[in-house]
Protein backbone atom coordinates (compact mmCIF):
# COMPACT_ATOMS: atom_id res chain seq x y z
CA UNK A 1 0.00 0.00 0.00
CA UNK A 2 0.96 3.61 -0.92
CA UNK A 3 2.19 5.99 2.47
CA UNK A 4 0.55 9.07 1.45
CA UNK A 5 2.48 11.76 3.94
CA UNK A 6 0.18 15.07 4.69
CA UNK A 7 -2.70 16.62 3.83
CA UNK A 8 -1.63 18.60 1.03
CA UNK A 9 -0.37 15.42 -1.24
CA UNK A 10 -3.24 13.58 0.08
CA UNK A 11 -5.52 16.17 -0.89
CA UNK A 12 -4.54 15.75 -4.74
CA UNK A 13 -4.94 12.53 -4.64
CA UNK A 14 -8.50 12.35 -3.11
CA UNK A 15 -10.05 15.18 -4.83
CA UNK A 16 -11.16 13.06 -7.46
CA UNK A 17 -10.97 15.25 -10.12
CA UNK A 18 -8.76 13.17 -11.80
CA UNK A 19 -11.88 10.72 -12.50
CA UNK A 20 -13.38 13.06 -15.65
CA UNK A 21 -16.17 11.62 -17.59
CA UNK A 22 -14.70 8.42 -18.83
CA UNK A 23 -15.43 7.18 -22.71
CA UNK A 24 -15.74 3.23 -21.76
CA UNK A 25 -14.33 0.91 -24.87
CA UNK A 26 -17.86 -1.17 -24.25
CA UNK A 27 -20.62 1.26 -24.68
CA UNK A 28 -20.88 0.47 -28.46
CA UNK A 29 -20.98 -2.88 -27.55
CA UNK A 30 -23.73 -2.37 -24.78
CA UNK A 31 -25.49 -0.17 -27.16
CA UNK A 32 -25.74 -2.79 -29.67
CA UNK A 33 -27.07 -5.08 -27.11
CA UNK A 34 -30.15 -3.01 -25.84
CA UNK A 35 -31.10 -2.56 -29.39
CA UNK A 36 -30.95 -6.14 -30.28
CA UNK A 37 -33.22 -6.90 -27.06
CA UNK A 38 -35.79 -3.47 -28.57
CA UNK A 39 -36.13 -5.14 -31.57
CA UNK A 40 -36.45 -9.04 -30.87
CA UNK A 41 -37.30 -9.30 -27.46
CA UNK A 42 -37.19 -12.71 -25.94
CA UNK A 43 -35.56 -14.11 -28.52
CA UNK A 44 -32.68 -11.74 -28.49
CA UNK A 45 -32.67 -12.84 -24.52
CA UNK A 46 -31.96 -16.43 -25.62
CA UNK A 47 -29.23 -15.62 -27.69
CA UNK A 48 -27.55 -13.58 -25.36
CA UNK A 49 -27.84 -15.85 -22.35
CA UNK A 50 -26.52 -18.61 -24.79
CA UNK A 51 -23.67 -16.21 -25.96
CA UNK A 52 -22.43 -14.66 -23.04
CA UNK A 53 -23.48 -17.21 -20.26
CA UNK A 54 -22.64 -20.03 -21.93
CA UNK A 55 -26.89 -21.12 -20.86
CA UNK A 56 -29.08 -22.55 -23.07
CA UNK A 57 -32.86 -21.59 -21.45
CA UNK A 58 -35.67 -23.37 -22.05
CA UNK A 59 -37.31 -20.92 -20.30
CA UNK A 60 -36.58 -17.09 -19.24
CA UNK A 61 -38.24 -17.12 -15.98
CA UNK A 62 -37.94 -19.29 -12.95
CA UNK A 63 -40.89 -21.46 -11.91
CA UNK A 64 -42.42 -20.86 -7.74
CA UNK A 65 -41.43 -24.97 -8.04
CA UNK A 66 -38.26 -23.90 -8.59
CA UNK A 67 -38.17 -21.74 -5.81
CA UNK A 68 -40.08 -23.81 -3.32
CA UNK A 69 -37.42 -26.45 -4.11
CA UNK A 70 -34.33 -24.49 -3.50
CA UNK A 71 -34.98 -24.47 0.41
CA UNK A 72 -33.90 -28.05 0.21
CA UNK A 73 -30.41 -27.17 -1.30
CA UNK A 74 -29.66 -24.13 1.11
CA UNK A 75 -28.06 -24.92 4.55
CA UNK A 76 -30.95 -23.92 7.35
CA UNK A 77 -28.19 -21.67 9.19
CA UNK A 78 -27.69 -19.78 5.78
CA UNK A 79 -32.06 -19.95 5.69
CA UNK A 80 -32.07 -18.42 9.22
CA UNK A 81 -29.32 -15.86 8.35
CA UNK A 82 -31.11 -14.42 6.03
CA UNK A 83 -34.23 -14.59 7.81
CA UNK A 84 -32.44 -12.22 10.48
CA UNK A 85 -30.94 -9.94 8.19
CA UNK A 86 -34.27 -9.43 6.06
CA UNK A 87 -36.22 -8.60 9.17
CA UNK A 88 -33.53 -6.03 10.33
CA UNK A 89 -33.81 -4.46 6.63
CA UNK A 90 -37.17 -4.34 6.67
CA UNK A 91 -37.33 -2.88 10.58
CA UNK A 92 -35.33 -0.09 9.54
CA UNK A 93 -36.61 0.72 6.35
CA UNK A 94 -40.39 0.60 7.86
CA UNK A 95 -39.10 3.21 10.60
CA UNK A 96 -37.63 5.23 7.78
CA UNK A 97 -41.43 4.98 5.99
CA UNK A 98 -43.16 6.34 9.15
CA UNK A 99 -40.82 9.12 9.33
CA UNK A 100 -40.04 10.02 5.84
CA UNK A 101 -43.43 9.41 3.68
CA UNK A 102 -46.20 10.54 4.71
CA UNK A 103 -48.85 12.26 2.25
CA UNK A 104 -49.34 16.16 3.40
CA UNK A 105 -51.77 18.86 2.95
CA UNK A 106 -51.56 22.72 5.02
CA UNK A 107 -54.97 24.30 3.95
CA UNK A 108 -55.15 23.86 0.40
CA UNK A 109 -51.45 22.79 -0.87
CA UNK A 110 -49.46 19.86 0.15
CA UNK A 111 -47.94 16.58 -1.45
CA UNK A 112 -49.59 13.44 -2.02
CA UNK A 113 -46.67 9.88 -1.86
CA UNK A 114 -47.74 6.78 -4.30
CA UNK A 115 -45.35 3.37 -4.64
CA UNK A 116 -44.08 3.07 -7.99
CA UNK A 117 -45.99 -0.18 -9.49
CA UNK A 118 -43.43 -1.96 -10.89
CA UNK A 119 -39.25 -2.53 -9.74
CA UNK A 120 -36.57 -4.31 -11.23
CA UNK A 121 -33.87 -4.96 -8.97
CA UNK A 122 -30.26 -6.81 -10.43
CA UNK A 123 -28.38 -9.01 -8.10
CA UNK A 124 -25.00 -10.49 -10.07
CA UNK A 125 -24.79 -14.47 -9.88
CA UNK A 126 -23.45 -16.56 -12.59
CA UNK A 127 -20.61 -17.96 -10.64
CA UNK A 128 -21.59 -16.35 -7.06
CA UNK A 129 -24.30 -15.75 -5.41
CA UNK A 130 -25.06 -12.66 -3.64
CA UNK A 131 -28.39 -13.37 -1.74
CA UNK A 132 -27.55 -10.15 0.66
CA UNK A 133 -28.08 -7.89 -2.57
CA UNK A 134 -31.56 -9.15 -2.93
CA UNK A 135 -32.03 -8.12 0.63
CA UNK A 136 -31.12 -4.87 0.18
CA UNK A 137 -32.80 -3.99 -2.51
CA UNK A 138 -36.27 -5.53 -3.27
CA UNK A 139 -37.36 -5.31 0.54
CA UNK A 140 -36.46 -1.60 0.44
CA UNK A 141 -39.03 -1.47 -2.37
CA UNK A 142 -41.53 -3.81 -0.94
CA UNK A 143 -41.76 -1.72 2.28
CA UNK A 144 -42.72 1.49 -0.05
CA UNK A 145 -45.17 -0.10 -0.91
CA UNK A 146 -44.51 -1.33 -4.50
CA UNK A 147 -46.69 -3.13 -6.12
CA UNK A 148 -44.19 -5.87 -8.46
CA UNK A 149 -40.85 -6.38 -7.82
CA UNK A 150 -39.37 -8.29 -10.63
CA UNK A 151 -35.70 -9.72 -9.69
CA UNK A 152 -33.24 -10.84 -12.69
CA UNK A 153 -30.05 -12.20 -12.25
CA UNK A 154 -27.47 -14.14 -14.32
CA UNK A 155 -27.93 -18.25 -14.99
CA UNK A 156 -24.85 -20.17 -14.89
CA UNK A 157 -24.05 -22.30 -17.02
CA UNK A 158 -26.71 -24.83 -16.59
CA UNK A 159 -29.39 -22.44 -16.95
CA UNK A 160 -29.65 -22.30 -12.72
CA UNK A 161 -30.05 -19.75 -10.38
CA UNK A 162 -28.01 -20.18 -7.72
CA UNK A 163 -30.68 -21.38 -4.67
CA UNK A 164 -29.39 -18.88 -2.25
CA UNK A 165 -30.65 -16.11 -4.38
CA UNK A 166 -33.52 -17.93 -5.17
CA UNK A 167 -34.57 -18.37 -1.46
CA UNK A 168 -33.83 -14.63 -0.55
CA UNK A 169 -35.70 -13.94 -2.91
CA UNK A 170 -38.82 -15.78 -1.54
CA UNK A 171 -37.78 -14.03 1.76
CA UNK A 172 -37.97 -10.67 0.49
CA UNK A 173 -41.18 -11.16 -1.04
CA UNK A 174 -39.96 -11.09 -4.94
CA UNK A 175 -42.64 -10.98 -7.20
CA UNK A 176 -41.03 -12.61 -10.16
CA UNK A 177 -37.37 -14.24 -11.05
CA UNK A 178 -35.99 -14.53 -14.40
CA UNK A 179 -32.55 -15.76 -15.67
CA UNK A 180 -30.94 -13.25 -17.58
CA UNK A 181 -27.89 -10.57 -16.61
CA UNK A 182 -25.74 -8.04 -17.82
CA UNK A 183 -27.00 -5.83 -20.64
CA UNK A 184 -29.40 -7.59 -21.83
CA UNK A 185 -31.75 -7.93 -18.27
CA UNK A 186 -31.55 -4.40 -17.88
CA UNK A 187 -32.69 -3.58 -21.53
CA UNK A 188 -35.30 -6.05 -21.03
CA UNK A 189 -36.35 -4.28 -17.61
CA UNK A 190 -36.58 -0.96 -19.33
CA UNK A 191 -38.55 -1.60 -22.26
CA UNK A 192 -40.19 -4.98 -21.81
CA UNK A 193 -40.31 -8.05 -23.75
CA UNK A 194 -42.54 -10.74 -24.23
CA UNK A 195 -41.91 -12.29 -21.04
CA UNK A 196 -40.61 -9.36 -19.22
CA UNK A 197 -42.36 -6.74 -18.20
CA UNK A 198 -41.69 -3.28 -18.51
CA UNK A 199 -40.14 -1.63 -15.11
CA UNK A 200 -40.44 2.01 -13.85
CA UNK A 201 -37.10 1.82 -11.82
CA UNK A 202 -34.10 -0.60 -12.10
CA UNK A 203 -32.03 -0.89 -9.01
CA UNK A 204 -28.55 -2.85 -7.79
CA UNK A 205 -25.15 -3.58 -8.95
CA UNK A 206 -23.00 -4.98 -11.53
CA UNK A 207 -20.39 -5.71 -13.99
CA UNK A 208 -19.24 -2.86 -16.34
CA UNK A 209 -21.88 -3.82 -18.76
CA UNK A 210 -24.59 -3.43 -16.01
CA UNK A 211 -23.41 0.10 -15.29
CA UNK A 212 -23.39 1.26 -18.79
CA UNK A 213 -26.73 -0.27 -19.47
CA UNK A 214 -28.58 1.49 -16.62
CA UNK A 215 -26.83 4.60 -17.64
CA UNK A 216 -28.22 4.40 -21.33
CA UNK A 217 -31.48 3.70 -20.14
CA UNK A 218 -32.23 6.14 -17.29
CA UNK A 219 -34.50 8.41 -19.01
CA UNK A 220 -36.56 5.50 -20.12
CA UNK A 221 -36.48 4.11 -16.74
CA UNK A 222 -35.58 5.51 -13.34
CA UNK A 223 -32.33 3.94 -12.11
CA UNK A 224 -30.73 4.09 -8.15
CA UNK A 225 -27.49 5.39 -9.65
CA UNK A 226 -24.06 4.28 -11.25
CA UNK A 227 -22.03 2.23 -8.78
CA UNK A 228 -18.71 1.93 -9.42
CA UNK A 229 -15.82 -0.29 -7.14
CA UNK A 230 -16.50 -0.51 -3.35
CA UNK A 231 -14.88 2.09 -1.56
CA UNK A 232 -13.97 2.31 2.09
CA UNK A 233 -12.45 4.93 4.17
CA UNK A 234 -11.09 3.86 7.70
CA UNK A 235 -10.30 6.78 10.28
CA UNK A 236 -8.36 5.23 12.54
CA UNK A 237 -6.47 7.52 15.74
CA UNK A 238 -4.09 6.17 17.71
CA UNK A 239 -6.20 4.21 20.19
CA UNK A 240 -7.43 1.74 17.35
CA UNK A 241 -6.56 -1.90 17.10
CA UNK A 242 -4.53 -2.63 14.22
CA UNK A 243 -5.99 -5.92 13.45
CA UNK A 244 -9.75 -3.89 13.34
CA UNK A 245 -8.12 -1.77 10.56
CA UNK A 246 -6.32 -4.56 8.54
CA UNK A 247 -9.49 -6.71 8.74
CA UNK A 248 -11.62 -4.36 6.92
CA UNK A 249 -8.98 -3.16 3.94
CA UNK A 250 -8.73 -6.24 3.20
CA UNK A 251 -12.36 -6.89 3.42
CA UNK A 252 -12.62 -4.46 0.90
CA UNK A 253 -9.94 -5.10 -1.65
CA UNK A 254 -11.63 -8.36 -1.57
CA UNK A 255 -14.57 -7.50 -3.65
CA UNK A 256 -11.99 -7.01 -6.51
CA UNK A 257 -9.29 -4.99 -7.95
CA UNK A 258 -10.20 -1.95 -8.37
CA UNK A 259 -11.47 -1.66 -4.84
CA UNK A 260 -10.33 1.43 -2.98
CA UNK A 261 -9.13 0.76 0.80
CA UNK A 262 -7.74 4.01 2.20
CA UNK A 263 -6.79 4.35 5.87
CA UNK A 264 -6.04 7.64 7.24
CA UNK A 265 -4.58 8.20 10.86
CA UNK A 266 -2.81 10.93 12.54
CA UNK A 267 -0.74 7.95 14.36
CA UNK A 268 2.71 6.83 12.22
CA UNK A 269 3.34 3.75 14.96
CA UNK A 270 -0.78 2.76 13.97
CA UNK A 271 0.14 2.62 10.73
CA UNK A 272 3.06 0.47 10.39
CA UNK A 273 1.46 -2.04 12.73
CA UNK A 274 -1.37 -2.09 10.14
CA UNK A 275 0.95 -3.20 7.63
CA UNK A 276 2.13 -5.31 9.46
CA UNK A 277 -1.29 -7.20 10.22
CA UNK A 278 -2.44 -6.95 6.31
CA UNK A 279 0.48 -8.90 5.54
CA UNK A 280 -0.19 -11.18 8.62
CA UNK A 281 -4.19 -11.46 7.67
CA UNK A 282 -3.71 -12.05 3.98
CA UNK A 283 -1.69 -15.50 3.99
CA UNK A 284 -4.89 -17.72 4.93
CA UNK A 285 -7.47 -15.54 3.01
CA UNK A 286 -8.61 -17.33 -0.12
CA UNK A 287 -8.88 -13.95 -2.87
CA UNK A 288 -5.37 -13.00 -1.49
CA UNK A 289 -4.43 -12.42 -5.20
CA UNK A 290 -7.25 -10.28 -5.97
CA UNK A 291 -6.18 -8.43 -2.62
CA UNK A 292 -2.98 -7.80 -3.61
CA UNK A 293 -4.33 -6.46 -6.64
CA UNK A 294 -6.12 -4.19 -5.00
CA UNK A 295 -4.09 -2.63 -2.74
CA UNK A 296 -1.23 -2.19 -4.90
CA UNK A 297 -3.04 -0.18 -7.09
CA UNK A 298 -5.94 1.39 -5.50
CA UNK A 299 -5.09 1.00 -1.49
CA UNK A 300 -3.07 4.00 0.40
CA UNK A 301 -2.28 5.12 3.91
CA UNK A 302 -2.45 8.82 4.60
CA UNK A 303 -0.83 10.29 7.58
CA UNK A 304 -2.19 13.64 8.98
CA UNK A 305 -1.31 15.86 11.51
CA UNK A 306 -4.89 15.69 13.18
CA UNK A 307 -8.25 13.54 13.23
CA UNK A 308 -9.30 17.12 11.60
CA UNK A 309 -7.65 16.85 8.69
CA UNK A 310 -8.44 12.89 8.29
CA UNK A 311 -12.42 14.03 8.65
CA UNK A 312 -11.48 17.22 6.25
CA UNK A 313 -9.66 14.73 3.89
CA UNK A 314 -12.70 12.09 3.83
CA UNK A 315 -15.47 14.91 3.18
CA UNK A 316 -13.62 15.52 0.12
CA UNK A 317 -13.50 12.01 -1.48
CA UNK A 318 -16.90 11.02 0.06
CA UNK A 319 -16.53 7.65 0.08
CA UNK A 320 -19.05 4.62 -0.14
CA UNK A 321 -18.54 3.93 3.35
CA UNK A 322 -16.50 5.05 6.39
CA UNK A 323 -15.53 3.20 8.86
CA UNK A 324 -14.47 5.06 12.31
CA UNK A 325 -12.13 3.03 14.65
CA UNK A 326 -11.75 6.33 16.75
CA UNK A 327 -11.90 6.68 20.93
CA UNK A 328 -15.36 7.32 21.73
CA UNK A 329 -16.67 10.73 22.99
CA UNK A 330 -15.94 12.56 20.25
CA UNK A 331 -19.32 12.83 17.25
CA UNK A 332 -16.79 12.34 14.06
CA UNK A 333 -19.98 11.28 12.53
CA UNK A 334 -21.32 14.82 12.97
CA UNK A 335 -18.57 15.97 10.71
CA UNK A 336 -18.42 13.87 8.36
CA UNK A 337 -20.78 15.50 5.48
CA UNK A 338 -20.01 13.36 2.38
CA UNK A 339 -20.17 9.30 3.20
CA UNK A 340 -22.84 7.04 1.50
CA UNK A 341 -22.97 4.98 5.43
CA UNK A 342 -20.95 5.30 8.90
CA UNK A 343 -19.75 2.98 10.72
CA UNK A 344 -19.08 3.38 14.32
CA UNK A 345 -18.82 1.72 17.83
CA UNK A 346 -16.98 -0.51 19.80
CA UNK A 347 -17.04 -3.42 17.62
CA UNK A 348 -17.46 -1.38 14.36
CA UNK A 349 -16.66 -3.03 10.79
CA UNK A 350 -18.32 -2.64 7.41
CA UNK A 351 -19.38 -6.37 7.06
CA UNK A 352 -22.18 -5.87 9.99
CA UNK A 353 -23.56 -3.02 7.84
CA UNK A 354 -23.14 -4.75 4.41
CA UNK A 355 -25.55 -8.00 5.51
CA UNK A 356 -27.52 -7.60 8.86
CA UNK A 357 -27.35 -4.09 10.43
CA UNK A 358 -30.44 -3.06 8.49
CA UNK A 359 -29.54 0.14 6.21
CA UNK A 360 -28.97 -1.07 2.54
CA UNK A 361 -25.76 -1.62 1.49
CA UNK A 362 -26.55 -0.20 -2.13
CA UNK A 363 -24.36 3.20 -1.36
CA UNK A 364 -23.26 6.01 -3.64
CA UNK A 365 -19.61 5.66 -4.87
CA UNK A 366 -17.11 7.63 -7.08
CA UNK A 367 -17.61 10.14 -4.99
CA UNK A 368 -21.37 10.88 -5.77
CA UNK A 369 -22.19 10.60 -1.82
CA UNK A 370 -21.72 14.26 -2.28
CA UNK A 371 -25.30 14.71 -4.20
CA UNK A 372 -26.58 11.45 -3.44
CA UNK A 373 -27.93 9.00 -1.22
CA UNK A 374 -28.20 5.35 -0.01
CA UNK A 375 -30.66 3.09 -1.66
CA UNK A 376 -33.87 3.68 0.54
CA UNK A 377 -37.57 3.60 0.44
CA UNK A 378 -37.72 7.45 -0.56
CA UNK A 379 -36.35 5.95 -4.28
CA UNK A 380 -39.23 3.83 -4.67
CA UNK A 381 -42.22 6.35 -4.35
CA UNK A 382 -43.29 9.78 -6.34
CA UNK A 383 -44.62 12.76 -4.76
CA UNK A 384 -47.54 14.42 -6.44
CA UNK A 385 -47.85 17.81 -5.79
CA UNK A 386 -51.26 19.06 -4.88
CA UNK A 387 -52.89 23.03 -5.25
CA UNK A 388 -56.62 24.09 -4.58
CA UNK A 389 -57.13 27.24 -6.15
CA UNK A 390 -60.08 28.89 -4.81
CA UNK A 391 -61.51 32.56 -4.01
CA UNK A 392 -58.89 33.00 -1.24
CA UNK A 393 -55.83 32.01 -3.24
CA UNK A 394 -57.43 34.31 -6.20
CA UNK A 395 -57.78 37.24 -4.32
CA UNK A 396 -54.23 36.85 -2.16
CA UNK A 397 -52.02 36.66 -5.31
CA UNK A 398 -54.18 36.12 -8.42
CA UNK A 399 -52.41 39.71 -9.14
CA UNK A 400 -49.01 38.77 -8.92
CA UNK A 401 -49.57 35.76 -11.34
CA UNK A 402 -50.67 38.15 -13.75
CA UNK A 403 -48.15 40.33 -13.75
CA UNK A 404 -45.32 37.36 -13.32
CA UNK A 405 -47.39 35.80 -16.43
CA UNK A 406 -47.30 39.19 -18.58
CA UNK A 407 -43.11 39.31 -17.65
CA UNK A 408 -42.56 36.13 -19.05
CA UNK A 409 -44.68 37.36 -22.41
CA UNK A 410 -46.87 34.63 -22.07
CA UNK A 411 -49.93 35.91 -22.09
CA UNK A 412 -52.57 33.12 -22.37
CA UNK A 413 -51.55 32.19 -18.64
CA UNK A 414 -52.34 36.08 -17.76
CA UNK A 415 -55.39 35.52 -19.20
CA UNK A 416 -56.21 32.41 -17.87
CA UNK A 417 -56.41 34.20 -14.45
CA UNK A 418 -58.19 37.42 -15.47
CA UNK A 419 -60.73 35.17 -16.60
CA UNK A 420 -61.10 33.55 -13.59
CA UNK A 421 -60.16 36.52 -11.03
CA UNK A 422 -62.77 38.84 -12.66
CA UNK A 423 -65.42 36.01 -10.92
CA UNK A 424 -63.81 36.08 -7.91
CA UNK A 425 -65.84 36.88 -4.33
CA UNK A 426 -64.28 39.73 -2.60
CA UNK A 427 -63.84 39.11 1.06
CA UNK A 428 -66.36 40.83 3.23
Amino acid sequence: MRIINGIKQAKKILSRQARRDMEYEQEPAVRRIIKDVRQRGDAALFDLTAKFDGAKLAKLEISRRQITTAYKKVDAKLVSALELAAGRITNFHEMQKQHALKSYTHGKTGWLVRPLEKVGVYAPGGTASYPSTVLMTALPAKVAGVREVILVTPPNKEGRIPPATLVAADIAGVDRVFAIGGAQAIAALAYGTESVPRVDKICGPGNIYVFLAKKLVYGVVDIDGLQGPSEVVVIADETANPDYCASDLLAQAEHGSLSQAILITSSRPLADRVIQAIEEQMKTLSRREIIKEALQDNGMIVIVESMEEAVELTNLYAPEHVLLLVKPGIAYEERLTNAGCIIYGQKATVAMSDYVSGPSHVLPTEGTARFSSPLNVLDFVKFTNVSSVGDALMNLAGEAAITIARAEGLDAHARAVELRLKNTRKPK
